[in-house]
């Protein structure tokens, strides 16, 4: 749902996070492609230059090289990339400066793709100001997922820049979710309660998104009804599992559009080789085909 007085032109005019998802779904794109790698899983020559006994920064620079290269190769597919800071800051300050690496990498190859810093923040409000610092203007993000147990009072730093993108974990795609988020609350699951809030109450400047997992796709279609036409970012499909027909029909708004689709280690691990870029350039291709197919 749309703030007060916001429209598209405003978006575009102030290369919002709104405007630049747009003009991805102008594109037909729909995949985010999720930048979580896990040293142990990247591929032998990677970890093989990296030495017989590599230190956190020599396994920081092989991520970042690996990151790099699947940002290069699909560039031009992404509807978003989304970099999940647990898998660079694991590291300490080399995965840090390897995520800034990462970040400007991104902005240099590919600038009209919208970049997720998926870090799950959520904290008082004054602490949140220092997250809004450090994602937004050091790392340069478009937007951040963020938790909503403290209320809208505390994510205000968040919510108060309408250039980038607050998107809040509504109904997460791991098995163990409902244990809060099924909750009865004022007669609805907690889930839909939150998602309700947020289109009502927190999108003022139209700068909100939600999460739901692809792996819940009746509860994708219940927030989809809540909130109208504001971005869903919806992961679960690929390794989790979730169907991408399914979500496509729950998923997309009155428009087909409103979906960030995310794949992460279906993409990105698409091959162990030497082709790994190559190959996710080829997920993307085949998940985006996909979508497109049961999207019209």
């Amino acid at each position: 749902m749309a703030g007060a007085g916001v429209t598209p032109a405003d978006h575009a005019a102030r290369r919002t996070f709104r405007a630049l998802l747009e003009a991805r779904w102008d594109a037909g794109l729909f995949v985010s492609v999720g930048l979580d790698p896990d040293w142990e899983r990247l591929p032998e020559h990677l970890r093989a230059a990296a030495g017989p006994a590599p230190d956190d920064a020599a396994k920081a620079a092989a991520v970042g090289r690996f990151c790099a290269a699947i940002v290069d190769a699909t560039a031009d597919l992404a509807c978003a990339f989304k970099p999940n800071a647990a898998f660079f800051e694991r590291f300490g300050a080399p995965g840090v400066a390897a995520l800034g690496s990462l970040m400007r990498h991104v902005r240099a190859a590919a600038p009209a793709v919208p970049v997720i810093y998926d870090a799950k923040r959520g904290d008082i409000g004054s602490t949140n100001a220092g997250y809004v610092e450090d994602s937004f203007d050091r790392l340069g993000a478009d937007a951040i997922t963020v938790h909503p147990y403290l209320g809208a009072e505390s994510l205000a730093p968040f919510l108060a820049r309408a250039d980038r993108g607050t998107i809040v974990l509504v109904r997460t795609s791991n098995p163990g979710g409902g244990e809060f988020q099924d909750l009865r609350v004022g007669g609805e699951p907690l889930y839909r309660a939150v998602a309700r809030r947020v289109a009502e109450n927190w999108n003022g400047n139209d700068n909100c998104a939600v999460v739901v997992g692809a792996t819940y796709p009746a509860e994708l279609a219940a927030v989809r009804a809540v909130v109208g036409d504001m971005p869903i970012l919806i992961p679960g499909v690929g390794a989790q599992g979730g169907d991408v027909r399914l979500t496509v029909v729950a998923g997309r708004d009155a428009r087909g559009r409103g979906m960030v689709i995310n794949s992460s280690r279906g993409i990105i691990y698409a091959s162990g080789g030497e082709d790994f870029a190559a190959a996710a350039r080829a997920e993307t291709l085949r998940l985006t085909r996909e979508i497109q197919s049961h999207n019209r």
